[in-house]
């Protein structure tokens, strides 16, 4: 029996993987809404392994707990991995496996929503209705129709959201340092071409060194007067202070972010009756052309089916001694 303690779960992601367990009598997960931490890691004696999101810092602390308990595996129920000290799991002899595509155009599709959301200002048209003012001004927007979509990283997301933008009549530019030969329809520019022609930005690259804060004051300035910018990928490609000073010197038409910096205290977290004295999302929701989600591009119900049988069997997988290798964060 493969034991493996679920950090950080929500009652969307139990329902998931209990659905998918009926099909796996070898596996046996146990749920704690806690977030791993320094302190709730020894909750994890006696598992084989730990599950976590994206959302948990999972730095050389932790990591040498978990050695002290005997965790030989972390499953990461998302893609990304820039919250893991991978040098620290290497020294320690834990392997990360993670889920490297579980549905590509439901992010996609949640970036395609923003944007359309931010320009046709659907989020006040809603709320004003709710107040019963008809009015339309301040809801005016602008056509996509024959816009230019400027994409930056073209993997799987990127690349379904490139194909929305298409089916919506726009020119499609992209900027990646691994082009794809999949889309045809396609035009690779250098950063500084798309920033200057695109009239939507739609982030889609993982964060690392190279792109971290890849949109701030320098890059900004290139892009276009009443630019679109979108992110669901991750809040730290874009430098808060200077995204504020561009909104409010006027550069955007609107910015609709899925991902912010600084959200990893708020984030999937209930905090209606907090009063949170220095919050990034607070600073930037008092904009009106900007839109801020909770990180729910992920969100379907077919990414959850797809993001827990990946994790079930990447735990088979590596316990067999037949670990699926490309799902393997620190080979």
């Amino acid at each position: 029996m493969i034991k493996i303690m679920v950090f950080g779960a929500k009652s969307y992601d139990i329902e998931s993987f209990d659905l998918k367990l009926q099909n796996y009598s070898d596996v046996q997960m146990n749920y704690i809404e806690s977030e791993l931490d320094q302190y709730t890691a020894y909750l994890a004696k006696g598992y084989d392994a730990v599950c976590v999101f994206v959302n948990c810092n999972l730095n050389r602390e932790i990591i040498e707990i978990l050695k002290k308990l005997e965790i030989k595996l972390i499953l990461l129920r998302c893609a990304g991995f820039n919250n893991v000290d991978i040098r620290a799991c290497q020294e320690n002899d834990i392997t990360v496996m993670r889920v490297p595509s579980y549905s590509p155009e439901a992010v996609a599709e949640m970036a395609m929503s923003l944007a359309l959301s931010v320009n046709r200002r659907i989020h006040k048209a809603y709320i004003k209705v709710r107040e019963n003012n008809f009015s339309l001004v301040s809801l005016t927007g602008v056509n996509f129709y024959k816009k230019v979509a400027g994409i930056i990283g073209t993997g799987k997301i990127g690349q379904a959201m490139a194909r929305i933008c298409q089916g919506f009549g726009m020119e499609v530019i992209a900027f990646d340092k691994y082009p794809s030969n999949s889309l045809p329809f396609v035009k690779y520019v250098t950063l500084e071409e798309l920033l200057k022609q695109s009239d939507l930005i739609s982030l889609h690259c993982p964060l690392n060194d190279e792109t971290y804060h890849l949109i701030n004051e320098k890059t900004i300035s290139i892009m276009k007067d009443g630019v679109i910018l979108v992110n669901t990928s991750r809040g730290g490609l874009i430098k808060t202070e200077d995204l504020i000073k561009g909104i409010r010197d006027k550069k955007f038409f609107g910015v609709a972010l899925d991902v912010y910096e600084e959200e990893g205290d708020y984030v999937f977290e209930n905090l209606e009756d907090d009063i949170l004295e220095h919050s990034t999302a607070a600073r930037l929701l008092s904009f009106p052309n900007v839109i801020v989600t909770s990180h729910q591009g992920f969100l379907t119900k077919e990414a959850l089916e797809a993001i827990s049988l990946t994790t079930i069997e990447n735990a088979i997988s590596f316990f067999n001694n037949k670990p699926i290798i490309e799902n393997i964060v620190n080979q």
